[in-house]
């Protein structure tokens, strides 16, 4: 039995040049552990996909949110960033005790909660909030490919790689 209900919450994208920015917020079940919990950018695509499909089917609750690319042009990354966790947070079916954040902690939120430098290493709730979060995101970036084929979203998921910034040049923003 639980003892007390702990979110971990992460995002993804907030480098990136194209794409929205995707927060999870994930309570763990003590018991059913998830083998093989990692930062979401350690493990590879079909570990991430896995580990997704099992935090799905063990965890107490997921929560996600995210903030457009015109969110995050009007009150920048770092606020649409924390704007994305508070809805990750309050899509949670069940209301947290506190929260474990990776980086930061939140203001603007009523629930107790701390950042953890490099949390998305050392806790487990946001290890698997940083794979529900990136998994979320690339799907979506995937889909985008398919709208915008030409800027190669399928390999670089909005990330500013060379191809990707080849094609900025070439075709302009969307």
């Amino acid at each position: 039995m639980n003892k007390e209900l702990i979110a971990g919450v992460d995002e993804v994208g907030r480098g990136c040049l194209a794409g929205p920015v995707v927060s999870a917020s994930v309570i763990l079940d003590k018991n059913k552990k998830v083998e093989g919990l990692k930062d979401s950018k350690l493990l590879t695509p079909k570990k991430r996909e896995f580990l997704y499909k099992e935090i799905n089917e063990k965890a107490i609750s997921i929560g996600i949110g995210s903030c457009s690319p015109r969110i995050i042009d009007k009150i920048n990354i770092r606020e649409a960033t924390f704007s994305s966790m508070r809805i990750a947070i309050k899509n949670l079916s069940i209301k947290p005790e506190k929260l474990l954040i990776d980086g930061d902690p939140i203001e603007k939120i009523n629930i107790p909660n701390r950042g953890i430098v490099k949390g998305d290493n050392k806790i487990h709730s946001i290890m698997a909030a940083s794979i529900i979060a990136k998994v979320t995101r690339d799907r979506l970036m995937m889909h985008y490919s398919n709208i915008f084929p030409e800027y190669d979203f399928q390999n670089n998921k909005g990330y500013g790689t060379k191809n990707h910034l080849k094609a900025l040049i070439k075709n302009k923003s969307t």
